[in-house]
C-alpha cells in the first residue's frame, strides 16, 4: 500500500470524463478524484480511455464487445452491451479491499468481483430501476435485464449507498437488504467550478437575452420536460425558457420535443451539453432554475444552480426536498403539474428581490452541507468499516 493509507477501492461506473451525460457521472468524476487525495483509487469504466495518474485515479477503460452489434435488436443492445463490459471489468484481476459500483450499469460486475476474488462491495443507487418504468420504451424486455443487474449488486452488496434519504427509503422497500447496511451519502458539489460569475460570452454567443428561464438536463420523461414546455406558454411576456437538454431517452420523445419546440417563440435549445464554464455562465444569469423532473433520487443540478446563486424551482419528489429549502433556496411545487410550475416561475420573476435572497440562500447551503471533500471523507471512512467487518 502506498502512503496514502492502508486500504485502496476500484470504482467501477459506467460514465467517466469525457463521456459524461447525467448526474450519476458527475458524481463519480468527482468522488474518484477527491478520494484520490486521501487514499489509492482505481477506475474501471466503459469506453476504451484509459489514464495513470500520480495525483488522480488510475482510469481503464472497456469496450463492449463487437459481436453483439450483428443482429441484435436495438434496444435489447442496450443490455447486452453492459453485459458483456460487465464481464470484461472482471477479467482483469482486481487486488483492491474494496469495489465500489454506480448504477445498474455495473451491479453485475460487482457482484462476480465479489465471488471471483473475495473482494467487499459497495453499490450507489442514483435511481432506482422499479421506479423508472418507461424505461421499458428505451429498453423493451431489456429491461427486465437491467432489473435483474441492479438487484443482483444491491442485495448482495456488503453496503449500498443512498444519494438521499428518500433514496435510502426506496431500497429498503423495494429490495430484500438489511436497513443497516443502507447509508445515505449525498451528492456534492465543486464549491470552486461553481459560482456566480459576470462573463457572459456563452450567452452572447447563443443570443440568449435576459429574463430567461434555464433547465439543464437529459431529454427524459423522468425529468419532466413536456410538463416544463407546457408550463413556458405561460411564462410572462419576454421571458425566454433556455434548454440545456440533449441525450435523449428514445428518438420517438425526441422528436416530440422538437415538434412542440418548433411551435414556440419563447424557447432557446441547446441540444447538446456544454463546457463547464459555458454552463456557470447560463446558471449564473438566470433568473430561474427549474428542475421539473417526475423521479429524482437526488438532483445534483439542483445543487449547481444553487452553487451559482440562483433560485430555484423544483419538484418535491425524491431527495429534492433535501437540498432545496422551500420559501429559503427556491420553490418546491408537485410534480407533473404545469399550472403550478408556470405559477412558481412567474412569482419569482415578478419579485427580484425574493430570487436575490434565494440565490445566496442557495449559495451558503451547499458551502455549509455539500463539498466533495466532506463527502469523500465519509465513503472513505465507509470503505474502511466495510472492510473491517
Amino acid at each position: 500500500m502506498t502512503a496514502k493509507g492502508d486500504i485502496s477501492v476500484t470504482i467501477m461506473t459506467r460514465e467517466y470524463p469525457p463521456d459524461v451525460y447525467g448526474g450519476a457521472g458527475v458524481h463519480v468524476d468527482y468522488l474518484s478524484h477527491a478520494l484520490a487525495r486521501l487514499m489509492p483509487v482505481e477506475v474501471r469504466r466503459f469506453g476504451s480511455h484509459h489514464a495513470a495518474s500520480e495525483s488522480g485515479p488510475a482510469v481503464v477503460g472497456y469496450d463492449p464487445w463487437p459481436e453483439l452489434a450483428r443482429g441484435s435488436d436495438a434496444r435489447l443492445r442496450k443490455v447486452l452491451d453492459p453485459l458483456s463490459v460487465n464481464l470484461a471489468m472482471v477479467r482483469d484481476p482486481i487486488g483492491t479491499e474494496v469495489v465500489h459500483c454506480h448504477t445498474w450499469y455495473t451491479f453485475f460486475a460487482g457482484h462476480l468481483a465479489k465471488m471471483m476474488y473475495g473482494v467487499k462491495l459497495i453499490t450507489t443507487i442514483h435511481s432506482l430501476e422499479p421506479l423508472r418504468p418507461w424505461k421499458r420504451e428505451q429498453l423493451g424486455r431489456g429491461y427486465e435485464v437491467s432489473s435483474w443487474m441492479e438487484r443482483a449488486g444491491v442485495e448482495s452488496s456488503d453496503a449500498v449507498i443512498a444519494v438521499s434519504q428518500a433514496m435510502r427509503d426506496d431500497i429498503i422497500s423495494h429490495y430484500n437488504v438489511d436497513p443497516a447496511r443502507v447509508v445515505v451519502i449525498h451528492n456534492g458539489i465543486d464549491l470552486a467550478a461553481y459560482r456566480r460569475v459576470e462573463d457572459r460570452k456563452a450567452l452572447d454567443a447563443r443570443g440568449i437575452r435576459q429574463p430567461y428561464v434555464l433547465f439543464v438536463g437529459r431529454v427524459s420523461r423522468q425529468k419532466g420536460i413536456t410538463y416544463l414546455l407546457e408550463a413556458a406558454e405561460s411564462f410572462p411576456e419576454g421571458v425566454t425558457l433556455v434548454l440545456c437538454a440533449s441525450s435523449p431517452d428514445t428518438p420517438e420523445l425526441q422528436e416530440e420535443v422538437v415538434q412542440k419546440v418548433s411551435r414556440m417563440r419563447n424557447v432557446v435549445w441547446i441540444d447538446r451539453m456544454l463546457p463547464k464554464s459555458e454552463l456557470v455562465q447560463l446558471y449564473s444569469h438566470a433568473s430561474v432554475f427549474v428542475c421539473p423532473s417526475v423521479y429524482e433520487p437526488f438532483g445534483i443540478i439542483n445543487l449547481e444552480a444553487m452553487a451559482c446563486e440562483t433560485a430555484v424551482v423544483a419538484t418535491a419528489v425524491g431527495g429534492i426536498p433535501e437540498v432545496v429549502e422551500d420559501g429559503i433556496t427556491g420553490i418546491l411545487v408537485e410534480p407533473g403539474n404545469p399550472v403550478d410550475l408556470a405559477r412558481a416561475v412567474t412569482g419569482i420573476l415578478e419579485s427580484p428581490d425574493v430570487a436575490r435572497r434565494m440565490g445566496e440562500a442557495g449559495r451558503a447551503r451547499v458551502e455549509e452541507r455539500f463539498s466533495w471533500q466532506a463527502i469523500a471523507k465519509q465513503t472513505k471512512r465507509l470503505y474502511e468499516e466495510i472492510a473491517a467487518s
